[in-house]
């Protein structure tokens, strides 16, 4: 059996816990690389100065934007295709596939030249103060143009994962985040190039993981095949891509949003403020990515089992999933909770106002993070299985539907404590209605077993 068909065997046959580590241990590790990587990033920028740190956390919802347009088109498609390989449909899967990626790259040639025009605009909007704003230009310019290759990586990531291509997404990242942990600090200081070296350094990193990419698809060596004669304006196609993928853009949407609005919050107490934000926000990061690259090598099983009709495995995936990444939460909140002070010195040392802001932040969102694996795997499974609408009200739930009325609301009331909370409690709300809609889903799946097993004569 060669190794394509061995990936949707494991997917289909394998010991659950056993194929969730293995489509999600290497993405998890690849995904904690590139959160630290960015962590890294606001460490050696930190040594620069307060609002050269600030100005990274400005241009950060840039990014989350940027990711968002591949993980339109990726996680669309990923979700799709999982889905049409459980029910051997591996034509119109490599149609998918190719329509996916072609899309995302010219909608993200679009994207960043209207960027690139009102660049200043778009930083002032996401709170860059006068003292932030020459250097979040000078970061932003050289990260939104080559952040091209981002998109193209983000789509790819989704795609592969999507038939069990897991190591390969884990192999892209961690050689993107090492290069890029590597680089930074030698073009920051050693070369003298300041902020611009950051930004460098990772559009290099990413044209090193772009490379991995294309070799894999010119060495045809897994289940999909990729060209431009695959590509289809097929409106099936996009409904498919969209009714997951336009979901996940709006959830990052709205995440980038609530960063600025976090960052605009924090700028009415200081450069020191928004800087704290930015690190807090990196460090929680760092935990989240985990829990997203879990997720990640979660949703195709689950796709692929609910296409094949086998809900057993289906619920046995979520269990095992809920469970591992309950965990995980746990221990990371003790941690955040425990030592948050130590933890925000690390990024600036001679700061006082920043390591008060940052370790009074960071322990409110650690509590928070607590059940957020719980909230990930019912987002990712009404996702996989097609269910745009409940996956897509989750989505944007934690950082669109409860926070950003919070973070308007309740800095008003409470001042920084305001700002510091508002996460937790758009958090808290949404853990409520993922109870609600998964106890819904459950019932369903329920019936769908059911109707299954009568259907077959068992």
């Amino acid at each position: 059996m060669n190794s394509k068909n061995e990936k949707l065997k494991m997917m289909r046959d394998e010991k659950i816990p056993k194929v969730l580590l293995k489509m999600g241990v290497p993405i998890m590790i690849g995904m904690m690389i590139s959160a630290l990587y960015s962590v890294v990033d606001a460490y050696f920028v930190g040594g620069l100065g307060t609002s050269q740190m600030g100005a990274v956390s400005i241009a950060f919802p840039i990014v989350q934007v940027i990711i968002g347009l591949g993980m339109t088109f990726g996680s669309g498609a990923a979700s799709y295709i999982a889905r049409l390989l459980g029910e051997e449909k591996t034509d119109r899967a490599n149609q998918t596939a190719s329509t996916a990626l072609v899309s995302s790259l010219i909608v993200g040639i679009i994207s960043i030249a209207i960027a690139l025009c009102f660049l200043d605009d778009i930083l002032v909007g996401l709170g860059a103060t006068r003292t932030i704003l020459p250097y979040a230009r000078e970061f932003a310019v050289i990260y939104i143009t080559g952040s091209i290759l981002n998109i193209f990586i983000v789509t790819m990531n989704n795609i592969v994962t999507s038939e069990g291509m897991s190591k390969l997404t884990m192999t892209s990242m961690l050689l993107s985040g090492v290069l890029n942990i590597i680089l930074n600090p030698i073009l920051i200081y050693p070369l003298g190039l300041g902020i611009r070296g950051s930004a460098i350094s990772t559009v290099i990193s990413q044209g090193a993981a772009s490379i991995l990419y294309i070799w894999y698809m010119l060495s045809k060596k897994g289940c999909l095949r990729f060209s431009i004669g695959n590509f289809r304006f097929d409106t099936a196609i996009f409904v498919e891509i969209f009714k997951v993928g336009i979901p996940i853009f709006v959830s990052q949407l709205l995440s980038s949003t609530s960063m600025a609005l976090s960052n605009t919050a924090a700028s009415c107490y200081g450069d020191s403020a928004v800087a704290a934000i930015g690190v807090v926000t990196r460090i929680m990061a760092l935990g989240s990515y985990v829990v997203f690259g879990f997720m990640r090598g979660y949703q195709p099983v689950a796709g692929y089992n609910y296409g094949a009709k086998n809900y057993d495995r289906l619920k046995e995936a979520t269990k095992v999933s809920i469970k591992w990444s309950t965990i995980f939460c746990i221990v990371t909140a003790f941690i955040l909770i425990l030592i948050p002070g130590q933890i925000v010195y690390l990024f600036s040392k001679n700061d006082a106002m920043l390591i008060d802001i940052g370790s009074r932040a960071l322990r409110a969102s650690g509590i928070a993070f607590i059940l957020f694996g719980f909230e990930q795997v019912y987002m990712c499974l009404f996702l996989a299985l097609g269910i745009g609408k409940e996956g897509g009200i989750l989505s944007i739930s934690r950082q669109g539907l409860f926070f950003i009325p919070a973070i308007l609301i309740m800095p008003r009331f409470f001042g920084i404590e305001g700002v510091i909370w508002a996460q937790p409690a758009g958090d808290l709300f949404t853990v409520i209605l993922t109870i609600i809609f998964a106890l819904s889903l459950n019932r369903k799946l329920k019936i769908l077993k059911t109707e299954t097993f009568s259907g077959s004569g068992i």
